[in-house]
């Protein structure tokens, strides 16, 4: 089997200490040669400046750097004046989301879908920026169906997406399933898997149950077994989300989307068991 192309996922620090980690670990994975880097927002869509700050420092260092961009909560014209920004800097890469949805009393924004949001990027800025969008392979967990939540992915792809972006799972059949309904609905763009690497039992099960992302009762067991032996849990994530992604690569996945937790090791050994590193 040939190797894939893979990205890999950042989120903004939030001290000067995380940034210089930040750092360290950015300039770690860089010699793995991923395609890109993205950034995410915080969540509700916070520290907006911190996604910028830490593109930029992407793009300047010579990778290419997609940031975050989402709906909730923002303008026409402040999504206008970022797109300019990102434009003038020479960033053409975004994974443009909906968002977290607000608290009772945040404010909703311009946009109600991302696929809006996609529209207004094409809009403003024609063919400047490749867009990804975000696709749930589990159903996203505030959809109403699932023939609602591919309704609105399909949207998304008219709208002007390029590729997409999954959600981690851990299921592979998921995956497959939802890239052949998204197939016979006539769209065909490139689905990159979303990959989390398993480092953490307790963190990533309530992760999971907030963002909807299954974990098999066979692996909730094995986990819980090993209790606090981070050790074990690692070496065991680690053979779980390899035999994960060689599976995905069988079955004809265009790629890896690493969600690194700003941590290198794991996010290493994949590339290192699947031979991705270039």
């Amino acid at each position: 089997m040939g190797s894939l192309p893979f990205s890999i996922e950042f989120f903004p620090p939030k001290t000067p200490e995380a940034l210089a980690r930040l750092r360290e670990t950015r300039e770690r994975l860089v010699r793995l040669s991923p395609r890109y880097f993205s950034v995410t927002l915080g969540a509700g869509g916070s520290a907006r400046d911190g996604t910028l700050d830490v593109a930029v420092e992407i793009h300047k260092k010579g990778y290419e750097a997609a940031p975050h961009l989402t709906c909730i909560g923002t303008s026409r014209e402040s999504i206008r004046d970022r797109l300019r920004e990102y434009q003038s800097l020479g960033i053409r890469h975004l994974v443009a989301l909906r968002g977290d949805l607000p608290s009772p009393y945040g404010e909703l924004g311009d946009f109600r879908y991302a696929s809006e949001l996609v529209a207004f990027v094409r809009a403003e800025t024609g063919d400047w920026f490749h867009v990804d969008v975000a696709a749930y392979p589990e159903v996203h967990p505030q959809a109403t169906s699932p023939q609602d939540d591919l309704k609105y992915f399909i949207n998304k792809v008219k709208a002007g997406a390029d590729t997409a972006i999954t959600q981690y799972f851990y299921n592979p059949d998921a995956y497959f399933h939802f890239v052949d309904a998204v197939q016979r609905a006539g769209v065909f763009i490139p689905i990159v898997p979303g990959i989390m690497p398993i480092t953490n039992y307790s963190s990533l099960v309530r992760f999971s149950d907030t963002c909807g992302a299954d974990i098999p009762r066979w692996i909730r067991l094995r986990l819980d077994s090993y209790g606090d032996d981070t050790v074990s849990i690692k070496a065991f994530g680690l053979e779980v989300v390899t035999a994960l992604c060689e599976r995905l690569r069988e079955g004809g996945a265009p790629g890896f989307h690493f969600y690194s937790l700003n941590q290198a090791a794991m996010v290493e050994a994949l590339c290192a068991n699947l031979r991705l590193a270039g």
